[in-house]
């Protein structure tokens, strides 16, 4: 995430140049470009939010849940450190926050942007019937479409990590609960509304899908 932000603080420090635009751009590149990377090592997670939606829908172990929410906030606080050394407090480091719209409502937004994702994210990840070599075209599509729309409303984190790692860097935390309660809601409601569209879990005798999801394995 750190080149999201990144974009966050280009933007900030020179007006004119990656504007809001970018910014969303810059958030999907480089999701679609660790799932091309890693996804067929590790599932290429990233967001808590998306490890919640794997573990509630049974397709990841439960037991690797903590390792992998260790890694996310580790890479978001080195990630935002990183940040802070190139472009100094002053930029703002992409800090989450409300604007135009209270806390609750921030936090609905959260919910509905992280419920989206997590569909899109379930569907190609999941359904043999998707085809896996698009799945980070389709979520680093879906992470820009977000955040074109709604960045400049709740800065679309849909991530618990991407607003952890500037808020405790930047000791801004008065918003963070917003960021973490939203996506690990929508998470959830995510979740649930695929198993309803899918028309509810797979039964015994239908495919098992592997406890770690490879995102660009399946043809």
């Amino acid at each position: 995430m750190a080149f999201g932000t990144g974009a966050v603080a280009v933007a900030f420090d020179h007006p004119g140049t990656v504007g809001p635009a970018g910014v969303a751009v810059a958030f999907g590149l480089v999701v679609a470009a660790v799932i091309f990377a890693i996804g067929h090592l590790s599932g290429a997670h990233i967001n808590p939010a998306v490890t919640l939606a794997f573990a509630l829908g049974r397709h990841f172990p439960w037991r690797e849940v903590p390792h992998y929410v260790v890694a996310q906030l580790a890479g978001a606080l080195a990630g935002s450190a990183a940040i802070l050394w190139i472009f100094g407090s002053g930029s703002g480091l992409g800090v989450t926050a409300p604007n135009g719209v209270t806390a609750w409502g921030a936090v609905g937004i959260e919910v509905g942007l992280t419920a989206f994702l997590v569909v899109v994210v379930l569907a190609v990840a999941t359904d043999t019937r998707a085809a896996g070599a698009l799945a980070a075209i389709a979520v680093g599509a879906t992470v820009a479409l977000e955040a074109l729309v709604f960045g400049q409303v709740t800065g679309a984190s849909m991530n618990p990590a991407r607003s952890l790692g500037p808020a405790v860097v930047a000791t801004d935390l008065g918003d963070l609960w917003i960021y973490i309660l939203g996506p690990l809601v929508g998470s959830a409601v995510g979740v649930g509304i695929y198993e309803l569209i899918r028309g509810g879990r797979p039964r015994p005798d239908e495919e098992v899908v592997p406890d770690v999801e490879e995102f660009t394995s399946r043809p």
